[in-house]
Order: structure tokens, then C-alpha cells, then sequence
């Protein structure tokens, strides 16, 4: 199993944050929420502390969508460095940039997490290097961060996240096996042998992909709400999020990462 280097540092630490999660976002009446939040609007459930009031009752509550998100640790980032331990509460006039600033700190912490992963499985120079910068970027003034042309940066990591990509899943490199950005919606995948599979950016919703091998498949932004991982195999599969599996639906027969916890909703195996 591989270990990610810097995981500690890209997971969320609510208990250092300002809640900011909570107040930045906007989310709409739905399915994953119970209640209408615009930008810059304290959650309803967010208390003085900055906790959550309904942690432990989310998804009973109505809101699933909190339990999917991941900051991958912008948060505290943002409150505990970039701000120096001082809240949008306590100085209100730094609210909007901070909200701002943590979405642009937010995507530089998603690719470490996935540039890291990369350096892993295929060590080279040039990942450092893109490694060092985004790391650098991340240190920068609120003014700088949000001066920078973060499109641009994440085009190119994307390059040579796609060069690993291929490099690793080369010996299952098929065209079948080519599924990028496919509609595989309620798919019916059921132990299908996806091994080394290209499933970046798949729509995967409510498909079932019970007892499926997806070992050394690239996953990375494949959308997976609902879908049914059962006993699914995904060992070694990368560029899988925290958020991703929160998302999915499995049990204790599922293998996942190394790097990634098994979510508190899944249920225990059962046949399937």
C-alpha cells in the first residue's frame, strides 16, 4: 500500500477553522440540503464556536452535501496562517476576502493532494518542481493568492497528472478501457473488469459497480453520488478523494486507497 507524503496537512481540521465551509459556500434547497445559504450566510448550524450543531446527525438532518465536501485542510490553512488565527467573526472586514481567498487556497490543497499522489507513482523532477511551486503559491499574501491565474496553474498540473495517468495504467491501456469523461450513468457495471481504467471526469452517478475491479483506474473527478461500490476493488486506483467516497455508496467489503478513510455511513457487507 502507498502512503501518501503530506496527507496530514490536506485533510480537514474543523476544529481549527472558522467554519468556513459553513459561511463561504452557497448551496441550494435540494436533496443534499435542507435550507437556501447564499455566499457570505452563516449556516444555520453554525455555532459560536464554529462548529457544526448537527454534526453527527447530517444526513438525518437533510444535509448529506456537508458530509461529502472535503477542503482537503484549506480551511485551517486559511484561518490558522493566512490569517493568523483571527476571525471574519472578529474582524468583519476581512470576511468576503477571506471567503475568496479560501476558495482559491481550497484548489491549490486539491492539487497537492493529487500532485503528491503522482510523485508516488511516478517520481520525476517535474512533479517536484510543480509540487514546490503550488506549495509556494499556497504561502503567498491573501492579495497575491487572489491576483493568481489559478485556471492556468491547474492546466498545467493537469499535464502531468495525465502524463502519470498514462504511464501507469499503460499495460491496461485499451480502447475499451478509454472511458474519459463518459456518461456511465446507473451504469450497470456489476464486477466488471475495469482494471487500469481511464475514468476521469465519468459521470458514474447511482451506477452499480458491485464486486467491479477498478485496481490502477484513474478516478480522478469522476463523479461517483450514489454510485454502488460494494465489495468493489479499489486498490490502488488514484486520484480518488476523501469526497468521492463520502459520495458512494459500499461496505467493509470494499477496498479503498491507503490514503482515504472508509466513510461512517457505509454499510457493513451484506451479499450483494
Amino acid at each position: 500500500m502507498r502512503e501518501l507524503p503530506l496527507v496530514g496537512d490536506l485533510k480537514s481540521d474543523c476544529a481549527n477553522c472558522f467554519g468556513l465551509c459553513c459561511v463561504a459556500l452557497a448551496f441550494t434547497r435540494s436533496a443534499d440540503f435542507a435550507v437556501d445559504k447564499e455566499i457570505g450566510e452563516p449556516c444555520r448550524n453554525l455555532a459560536a464556536d464554529f462548529r457544526c450543531g448537527i454534526h453527527r446527525d447530517l444526513r438525518e438532518k437533510g444535509f448529506a452535501g456537508c458530509t461529502v465536501f472535503e477542503c482537503f485542510g484549506a480551511g485551517q490553512r486559511v484561518s490558522q496562517v493566512t490569517y493568523g488565527g483571527t476571525s471574519w467573526r472578529a474582524e468583519p472586514g476581512t470576511a468576503n476576502e477571506m471567503y475568496a481567498v479560501f476558495g482559491v487556497m481550497r484548489q491549490l490543497h486539491e492539487l497537492e493532494w493529487y500532485l503528491a499522489e503522482a510523485i508516488v507513482l511516478r517520481p520525476a523532477e517535474d512533479l517536484r518542481a510543480v509540487l514546490a511551486k503550488t506549495e509556494a503559491f499556497a504561502r503567498e499574501s491573501p492579495e497575491v493568492l487572489l491576483a493568481l491565474d489559478i485556471a492556468a496553474h491547474r492546466e498545467e498540473v493537469n499535464v502531468l497528472l495525465l502524463r502519470t495517468s498514462e504511464a501507469v495504467r499503460a499495460e491496461f491501456r485499451t480502447k475499451k478501457k478509454e472511458r474519459r469523461g463518459a456518461d456511465l450513468i446507473g451504469a450497470k457495471l456489476r464486477k466488471a473488469d475495469l482494471r487500469g481504467a481511464n475514468l476521469r471526469g465519468a459521470y458514474l452517478i447511482g451506477a452499480d459497480l458491485r464486486g467491479a475491479d477498478l485496481r490502477l483506474a484513474d478516478l480522478i473527478g469522476a463523479d461517483l453520488r450514489g454510485t454502488d461500490l460494494r465489495a468493489a476493488d479499489l486498490t490502488g486506483s488514484f486520484f480518488v478523494t476523501q469526497a468521492q467516497l463520502n459520495a458512494a455508496k459500499g461496505d467493509s467489503a470494499t477496498k479503498i486507497p491507503a490514503s482515504l478513510e472508509r466513510p461512517g455511513h457505509w454499510s457493513r457487507a451484506v451479499n450483494s
